[in-house]
């Protein structure tokens, strides 16, 4: 009934104050031993000073006053390691529910994300970048596209006159005359005239290819 009423008592304390706790109780326990260590000490050099004195009875005494204390320490040092042992579980159960709370509150985090992100928004989102993207390929390809005169090229005429130019300039090229070496002086004798070197007749291509550029100059 007082349960209902009030509610549980609450009889567990978080870790970090029952790791203060045994922390206090071991610093305790440590205190209390150096003390005991000491008392154990004094109790061997009494038996000594009473065994110089030839008593034997209160040397004996002094000895059985050491155990004592040498139990008590004993003892001491088990609950010290009792209680490492319950610090060390506590820290170990400590980080194991750090943990426990991250892992729960990053599953929240992304069950919140998943919520506000819809798979159905994301694939409407992609298809529209899809027709941006379409979209802006087909207005590059309106710009690059030739407007006025310069549509009406063809291309294929183009090349075969590109064509015939490299085929011309190829054949200029093979009619050219090969450069020789200068000609020798020839000495004339005194009181007659050099004789003039005869023009050379141009073959029918020179001709033509003569025509074709006075044609192109003008």
């Amino acid at each position: 009934m007082f349960t209902r009423l009030f509610g549980k008592p609450k009889t567990e304390s978080s870790a970090l104050s029952t790791l203060d706790k045994l922390n206090e109780t071991l610093e305790m326990l440590e205190k209390k031993e150096k003390v005991l260590q000491k008392k154990a000490a004094a109790e061997v050099e009494r038996a000594k000073e009473f065994t110089r004195a030839k008593n034997k009875r209160s040397a004996i005494q002094c000895l059985k006053r050491k155990k004592l204390y040498e139990q008590q320490i004993e003892q001491l040092g088990n609950f010290q390691l009792r209680i490492h042992d319950q610090m060390i579980m506590l820290e170990g159960a400590k980080a194991t529910t750090e943990t426990v709370d991250a892992l729960r509150t990053g599953a929240a985090a992304m069950k919140a994300m998943q919520k506000a992100t819809n798979i159905d928004d994301v694939d409407k989102t992609m298809d529209e970048i899809n027709e941006q993207t379409e979209n802006m390929k087909q207005i590059q390809e309106a710009l690059s596209t030739p407007l006025g005169s310069a549509a009406d090229f063809d291309e294929d005429e183009l090349e075969a006159e590109l064509e015939e130019l490299e085929g011309a300039e190829l054949e200029e090229q093979l009619l050219q005359p090969a450069t020789t070496a200068p000609a020798a002086p020839v000495q004339v004798p005194a009181g007659r005239q050099p004789t003039r070197p005869v023009p050379q007749k141009r073959t029918a291509e020179e001709d033509e290819l003569a025509a074709l550029q006075a044609e192109m100059a003008l």
